[in-house]
């Protein structure tokens, strides 16, 4: 039995820029998001506006390096040669197009994306629903998520985004701190887990589990609950054993990753569906 929806898989896509070679760099993560218009199709079924989510600093860092536009690599039906987009990081007025948080310091960047264009182009997509699969604040709170619970990351680190296929990496881990986040007094929670550059703006699932210690709730649900957002660094000192003086310092992976919740992301997507209609996608490359 899966514990990870497979279709939670096409979800998620690559983010990158080009190449001087003209290749596409991918350094970053993003996935695909429906919130709901209000508004149903002649089948009776609920409609949603299709969000790109990554994190701020993907857009941030591509502008600094005087990127115009994003690469996003979606797949096709096997056999098919994969797709990618080009997605720009600003307006013709000069102004940015992704929408990002009004708090700064909120590491979150959603883009509007035509589902039409990519339904024909044959895309392999879905989208986390947001009135199904996502754990808001509130569920998170009513179903007692707490340390140690099971989470899964979905991303491409360290660049591994693939030639011929784009089916993310899962990797698994544990929910390390996040009553501070259930309290109200955080924006973001920290989990254990390996992440490394790549897995920015990647999904952060809840882990289905089939027990759980009694008088505490089990949760059976996989679900959207946050997007990791960075990892947290120690450094190591080296010493020189003729001077004593400190000759070079290492800075690496603790193991802990920053987790942005799905409450804040929905925020951010809210204030983009007041600014604007979602944008339609690139054509196809």
């Amino acid at each position: 039995m899966a514990l990870i929806p497979p279709f939670f898989l096409n979800t998620v896509v690559a983010l990158g820029r080009p190449s001087p070679d003209g290749s596409v760099r991918y350094s970053a993560t993003g996935f695909l998001y429906g919130y709901p218009t209000g508004e149903t199709n002649e089948n009776g079924e609920k409609t949603y506006w299709i969000y790109l989510i990554t994190n701020r600093h993907v857009t941030d860092q591509l502008l600094a390096e005087q990127a115009t536009e994003m690469k996003v690599r979606f797949n096709r039906p096997m056999g098919a040669v994969p797709s990618v987009y080009s997605l720009p990081l600003k307006n013709e007025d000069g102004s940015l197009s992704w929408t990002v948080h009004q708090d700064t310091s909120a590491d979150v960047a959603v883009l509007g994306i035509s589902a039409r264009q990519l339904r024909a182009d044959g895309i392999e997509y879905a989208f986390f629903n947001a009135d199904q699969h996502t754990f808001s604040l509130e569920q998170a709170r009513s179903s007692e998520i707490s340390e140690g619970d099971g989470i899964f990351v979905l991303g491409f680190p360290l660049g591994q985004a693939g030639e011929e296929r784009n089916y993310a990496i899962a990797r698994q881990g544990i929910v390390a701190r996040i009553q501070d986040w259930l309290k109200g007094d955080a924006r973001q929670f920290l989990i254990d887990a390996s992440i490394f550059p790549g897995n920015s703006g990647g999904p952060v699932l809840t882990k289905p589990e089939a027990t759980a210690i009694h008088g505490t709730m089990r949760n059976d649900r996989c679900a959207l609950i946050g997007m990791v957002s960075s990892y947290l660094t120690y450094s190591e000192v080296a010493i020189s054993q003729q001077t004593g003086r400190q000759r070079m310092v290492f800075e690496e992976n603790s193991g802990l990753g920053v987790v942005v919740p799905h409450d804040v992301i929905q925020e951010t997507i809210k204030s983009a569906v007041e600014k604007l209609t979602p944008q339609p996608i690139a054509p196809n490359l």
